[in-house]
């Protein structure tokens, strides 16, 4: 019924990436499906344990905050669905190279990666396959913790059911703005 709904509110299949944006709210632990400035649905979500704060290093296990892009959606063993983000971007790869966290070609190979649209290099300290998921398989406990905690590595969870159900609403190219 929620799925119904949604479809007429958004018409009469998925939004484009261009009209669909995600805004993700770390302390409100809310993402956000908006088309436009119109939020057409509210998610729960879990994010990284790492506490507040914008992710800075590989096993930091913070989500980042900024303006991302879904890169690719695909199943997976470990969490039902997984839709990869461009993480590190050229705002990660910026600080990175200040605080001499990455290289001058580290930098330049994120930056090179950021104009043709492709997956930023992933095996730098800044760390990497940061994405917004489900929980895998599930049972009470897992639930339970899900509903409670922030308890990814830095990723965005949602449940199977709502990632599977935000996947039919969002592209690659998707923009992903995540904010404390």
């Amino acid at each position: 019924m929620v799925t119904l709904l949604i479809l007429c509110t958004l018409g009469t299949g998925p939004a484009s990436a261009t009209e669909t944006e995600l805004e993700v709210v770390k302390s409100q632990r809310l993402l956000l499906l908006k088309n436009g400035d119109k939020v057409e649905k509210t998610y729960h979500i879990a994010s990284g344990f790492g506490g507040k704060g914008d992710k800075r290093r590989l096993g930091d296990h913070k989500t980042p905050i900024g303006v991302y892009r879904i890169m690719k959606m695909r199943d997976s063993d470990r969490f039902h669905l997984f839709m990869a983000l461009n993480y590190p971007n050229v705002k990660d790869a910026y600080w990175g190279l200040k605080n001499r966290l990455i290289t001058r070609a580290e930098f330049d190979a994120i930056v090179e990666a950021s104009k043709s649209g492709r997956m930023p290099p992933q095996d730098t300290d800044l760390g990497g396959a940061i994405g917004i998921h489900g929980i895998g398989d599930v049972n009470t406990e897992k639930i339970e913790i899900h509903d409670a905690a922030d308890w990814t590595e830095g990723c965005i969870a949602l449940t199977n059911e709502e990632v599977e159900e935000l996947s039919r609403f969002v592209d690659v190219g998707t923009k992903v703005v995540i904010n404390e």
